[in-house]
This record gives C-alpha cells, sequence and structure tokens, in this order.
C-alpha cells in the first residue's frame, strides 16, 4: 500500500487522478495498527486504490488542513477532491462499518 505524505495534498484535496481511499493513520496510534490490515485487504478491488496517508510527526500540516483529530480517519477522494469523510472516535478509532461506508462511496453506491 502507499504511503502518503504531506507533499502529495494541496490544502484539503489529493494530487492524484481518479478515486482513491484514504485512511489517516499516525505509527503511534494503536487503533490505525489494529485498522490496517482491514483496509489493506481493500487492495485488491477493482475501482478505485488505497493509501495510508502518514500524518506521524505531530507538526505534520495534514492535522490542521483536514481538521483531523483523532486516526484513524477515512477520506474518500474522486480527482483529488474529498467526497467522503469518516472520522476516527476518541478511544474508540473507527466506528463499524466505516470501512464499508467508504468502499460503498468510493463505487459511487451507498452502503
Amino acid at each position: 500500500m502507499e504511503r502518503l505524505e504531506a507533499g502529495a495534498f494541496h490544502h484539503e484535496e489529493l494530487l492524484r487522478e481518479g478515486t482513491w481511499i484514504v485512511a489517516f493513520v499516525a505509527d503511534w496510534c494503536p487503533f490505525c495498527h489494529r485498522f490496517l490490515p482491514q483496509f489493506s485487504a481493500l487492495e485488491s478491488e477493482k475501482g478505485f486504490r488505497i493509501a495510508a496517508g502518514d500524518i506521524t510527526p505531530d507538526d505534520s500540516p495534514l492535522w490542521d488542513d483536514f481538521r483531523i483529530d483523532v486516526v484513524p480517519t477515512i477520506v474518500v477522494f474522486r480527482n483529488g477532491a474529498p467526497v467522503f469523510r469518516e472520522d476516527g472516535v476518541l478511544g474508540v478509532g473507527l466506528p463499524s462499518g466505516s470501512l464499508e461506508k467508504a468502499r460503498a462511496a468510493a463505487l459511487g453506491r451507498t452502503a
């Protein structure tokens, strides 16, 4: 899975064409470590690509650009613009069903 750093984004846009599901994660986050294997399973899906948005450094501009308070957070981008977002919950990680909602959004469906 591709790991994206701040240079892959311009403010709240992804500098990539096509449809992408990006999981914003930090190396120090235990919820991210549990989530990433499930997220990685989407890599074989057709219709979108996946990447991890690395916001490990506390001074990463991505924290502010995307107003991220809790990791992991998932954002679906279509031609650079965000079209879906699911924020993590403090002490919980992502709510149940978040990955399926993101997948459905990436495929242009509702979960």
